[in-house]
């Protein structure tokens, strides 16, 4: 029996190239994922001290660059409370006072959006973690089944007839459990990262609206840019 790589796919038949490619896509979705959580907590925590110290000084239009200059996911949490706090003209020319419910609104929605794009493609290290072995197992059954017809074909019997095809088949369910323990390690360790992550965000988050309520009780009424006002009539 060939015992390389390629001699392995060649005796797993269909099954094994299967089992190939879900090991390739576990692989590139850890690569993926790895790179885009890479120093999430990091930039979230700067970009949040640039937008608190904006809110402070009373200057949104700043706020809102350092959000949009930002290769954070959590830019769109803080962006949203920057709009949010924002006074907009209202009925009669009229401009409301921002409410710390609606901003706080703002903020939460986003926030989901953030944890759901940290999720992204979670799916699939699960779905192959739970497929693969009996992918394996089918093209087991399978290498059986055509060991059995070759030894009514031939009209051979005997174990050491269909040992070696038998062998040969189990190759399939040993592949398939071995990407199977892949997918679900790394399954596993991102999403307990994930839950870090969203859990590091949601505190982020709530000092955010602390700031906010906070500015809001001081009489600090954010004004908005003379040049963005003009820009949006």
């Amino acid at each position: 029996m060939d015992t390389s790589l390629v001699g392995i796919m060649k005796t797993g038949s269909a099954s094994m190239w299967i089992i190939v490619a879900c090991s390739v896509i576990a692989l590139a979705v850890a690569i993926e994922r790895g790179i885009a959580l890479w120093g999430f907590t990091a930039r979230a925590k700067s970009l949040a001290d640039a937008v608190t110290r904006a809110l402070y000084r009373g200057d949104l239009e700043d706020g809102r660059a350092q959000c949009e200059r930002s290769g954070s996911p959590a830019a769109d949490v803080f962006l949203a409370g920057l709009v949010a706090v924002a006074p907009r003209p209202g009925p009669g020319g009229r401009t409301p006072a921002p409410t710390a419910e609606k901003i706080t609104a703002a903020v939460e929605r986003e926030r989901q959006q953030v944890n759901l794009k940290l999720r992204r493609n979670l799916w699939i290290l699960g779905t192959v973690g739970a497929t693969a072995p009996f992918v394996g197992l089918f093209g087991t059954v399978v290498g059986i089944m055509h060991a059995f017809r070759q030894m009514a074909a031939t009209g051979q019997g005997g174990f050491t007839v269909v040992a070696a095809g038998i062998s040969e088949a189990l190759v399939t369910t040993a592949g398939g459990i071995a990407v199977a323990i892949e997918a679900v390690v790394i399954f596993n360790f991102l999403n307990v990262h994930v839950q870090k992550l969203a859990l590091q965000l949601r505190l982020l988050t709530e000092e955010y609206l602390e700031i906010v309520k906070e500015v809001l009780a001081g009489g600090a009424r954010p004004q908005e840019p003379a040049a963005r006002t003009a820009g949006e009539g």
